[in-house]
């Protein structure tokens, strides 16, 4: 087991993952040249942040949430097994330009393979509410566990994607009694950003989120592949329709917070204390120091193993699910670690 001194986790705190207005990650270094439409197509119009323009893979339910004085409603999707139930659940997290919805194909093979798989929309996105809040990993990891226990879930894989690999790892430390396998999908937030750059002032953030323009949308989707796909291009129509938005300025402020959360929780820390089998896994090709970190990672936790697939970007469930999609499986069928239950003192 590696502790916080260890000189392994010194490693992981150099570093930073990149700008932060028009996204989270660095560019890939495949991505050299825009690779669809240079100006809107005439069809882009205005799009809601709520989602309701935009069809779910599966039906979408809703439970009540109370936070901050506020009554909000968090939308998930939750899929029965197709194949022979095998009594397993597992959670699927999205990341910070996504929602629920991307998680259509992995729903299906995981369905197929006897899994029930609930995919959320955390508060803030997707086609659950969209208050002004202070957004934090420890909040939403908490709005996951009462979806949860509404749903009567008291063990379950985390499969976490990009943010939400954040959100996965964070939750499995605050909750190791219901996290049985944890699994980090080009995880981002992986070195503690406070040792490279100074604090970005919140409405600094807001500003820069509020300019966003087509192009910089375009450029940000784009660099999470290698090659570029037509039905990729989807996710472009939907930011770029958000900016056109009445209730862009809110939504923007909610990605704002949400970044800040990156900056401030960082969760290199919580690497070696986390209890549940470990898979790190991704695409190498989501910039030029993705596969030496996520190793550090793999390395860090203390059951971890390491997953890598060449020519593939930041979003291999979309851009290879392929392979992706059975070495996920391979992983989620493993036992739990020996002793899983018992839990920690809280």
């Amino acid at each position: 087991m590696t502790t916080a001194a260890s000189p392994l986790l010194n490693r992981l705190l150099v570093g930073a993952l990149g700008a932060l207005f028009i996204g989270v990650l660095s560019p890939s270094s495949a991505v050299l040249a825009q690779q669809g439409p240079p100006t809107p197509p005439p069809e882009y119009g205005p799009m809601s942040i709520s989602m309701e323009d935009v069809e779910y893979p599966y039906p979408v339910d809703y439970m009540p949430l109370r936070r901050y004085g506020k009554d909000l409603r968090m939308a998930y999707m939750d899929v029965e097994p197709v194949g022979v139930p095998n009594g397993k659940t597992v959670v699927l997290l999205h990341g910070l330009n996504f929602f629920g919805e991307y998680w259509g194909g992995t729903m299906e093979v995981l369905s197929e393979e006897g899994f029930r798989v609930i995919a959320i929309d955390q508060i803030g996105f997707g086609r659950s509410s969209k208050p002004i809040l202070p957004y934090s990993l420890v909040q939403h990891a908490a709005n996951t566990r009462e979806l949860l226990e509404h749903l009567d879930v008291s063990q379950a894989a985390i499969v976490g994607h990009s943010f939400g690999g954040m959100l996965a790892t964070r939750f499995a430390l605050i909750y190791p009694e219901i996290t049985t396998h944890l699994a980090l999908v080009n995880q981002i937030g992986m070195t503690d950003q406070r040792l490279s750059r100074g604090w970005r002032d919140t409405e600094e953030v807001y500003q820069g989120n509020l300019a966003r323009d087509y192009d910089a949308i375009r450029a940000n989707i784009e660099r999470y592949y290698v090659e570029w796909r037509p039905e990729f291009e989807r996710h472009v129509e939907i930011h770029y329709g958000w900016i056109r938005s009445s209730d862009w300025p809110r939504l923007a402020r909610i990605r704002a917070s949400n970044i800040q959360a990156i900056y401030t929780e960082p969760v290199v820390y919580d690497w070696p204390l986390i209890e549940a089998r470990t898979l790190v896994i991704g695409g190498e090709e989501d910039g030029p120091n993705f596969p030496e970190l996520a190793e550090t990672v793999a390395e860090s936790v203390p059951n971890a193993e390491l997953v890598l697939f060449p020519d593939v970007g930041h979003n291999p469930h979309l851009e290879a699910p392929d392979i992706f999609h059975p070495e996920l499986v391979r992983f989620l069928e493993t036992d739990p670690m020996p002793g899983f239950g018992g839990g920690r003192d809280h």
